[in-house]
């Protein structure tokens, strides 16, 4: 049984993990648990707070101070309080039994690591190799601070005569516009477009948002603006979208909460009411809009254009009547000279 004290490389018992998680956001709202939910609802959770305890403590953990999941959680209560990273270098320090040339380093990784444990916001505490990931870079002040500088509220691009219809969402993404859905554990690559706008992020811990929901530290708005994009894309209403996600490769990874975020009324949809995430759904939008069918699934499913999807189908089958019934002329025409062959023949 591992408790607080334990070693971060040790798995955690359910119990601790209570206590963990009711230290992180304090206690989780009422909710319907899944079959699957093993840990919980915050399942997919623990694989992220694991394998980033994982990154930290790699080459025998030379390069960061915390070792025990309470290194942790103190760490977490004063960002909480509001302490500076200066208040929290200099008690950090004061835990230090001898000297050590990477001090600096120690200190800082530590509050890193904390810091993205409890936002899900990657603060730069990967700093060997690359990583891929958006990161915000915070060496001083408070917190609150340096996430409010990783969320612009300004809206830049213009959204004249763009529309979040009903049919845009992740299930069409991915059959109609060709768009992978990758889940990601960091907030700043949420709806984040790469590989030639191919493949989209999305932070799908939709457990761990509803808790974050009175988190002071994150700009106001930004986490119930969040939810509101998971239900945009993974509407609760559509049968179809949720049994989508049960065959995604990455379902095991996936919390499976991200559809239970409710389903957005017309009112709600209107690009007006994104201000966080507004630009990144503009230009997902747009590559949504843009995308023309190139495979027979790809035109079967597209139907933004009724009139195009008609006119398209009815040539497919007026083409297949045509080769069927030419096919079968053929055929008929070849018997005949065959029969006319062998009675030719036969005389």
């Amino acid at each position: 049984m591992a408790s607080p004290s334990a070693s971060l490389l040790d798995t955690l018992h359910p119990s601790t993990k209570a206590l963990v998680s009711n230290t992180l956001w304090g206690p989780p709202p009422t909710w319907p648990l899944r079959s699957h939910d093993e840990d919980g609802p915050f399942e997919a959770y623990w694989k992220f707070y694991h394998l980033e305890c994982e990154r930290a403590l790699h080459d025998g953990g030379r390069h960061v101070l915390a070792r025990t999941h309470q290194d942790v959680l103190d760490v977490v209560i004063a960002l909480d309080k509001g302490q500076s990273r200066e208040d929290i270098q200099l008690d950090l320090r004061a835990k230090l039994t001898k000297a050590h040339d990477n001090e600096d380093e120690l200190v800082d990784r530590s509050i890193d690591l904390a810091a993205s444990l409890w936002l899900m916001v990657d603060f730069g505490n990967t700093q060997y190799g690359f990583c891929g990931r958006r990161q915000l870079q915070w060496t001083r002040h408070s917190i609150k601070k340096c996430v409010a500088s990783g969320f612009d509220a300004t809206p830049w691009l213009g959204h004249k005569g763009v529309k979040l219809q009903r049919v845009f969402n992740a299930l069409n993404l991915d059959r109609i516009a060709g768009v992978d859905i990758l889940p990601t554990s960091n907030l700043l690559d949420h709806l984040r477009l790469t590989d030639d706008d191919t493949k989209l992020y999305v932070f799908h811990h939709a457990s761990v948002l509803k808790c974050q929901l009175h988190n002071t530290t994150f700009p106001d708005g930004l986490i119930a603006e969040t939810i509101r994009t998971l239900a945009l894309l993974f509407p609760q209403s559509d049968p179809a979208v949720s049994d989508w996600c049960r065959q995604l490769p990455t379902f095991v990874d996936l919390d499976p909460h991200i559809t239970l975020c409710g389903h957005l009324k017309t009112d709600d949809r209107q690009i007006e009411n994104f201000t966080y995430w507004h630009d990144r759904l503009v230009v997902l939008k747009q590559v949504f809009d843009e995308a023309t069918p190139r495979t027979l699934s790809q035109w079967f499913h597209d139907r933004r254009n009724g009139v195009q999807w008609y006119t398209f189908w009815v040539a497919i089958v007026v083409l297949s009547l045509t080769v069927f019934f030419g096919l079968i002329q053929s055929i008929e025409g070849a018997l005949q000279v065959y029969g006319t062959f062998r009675d030719g023949k036969g005389n």
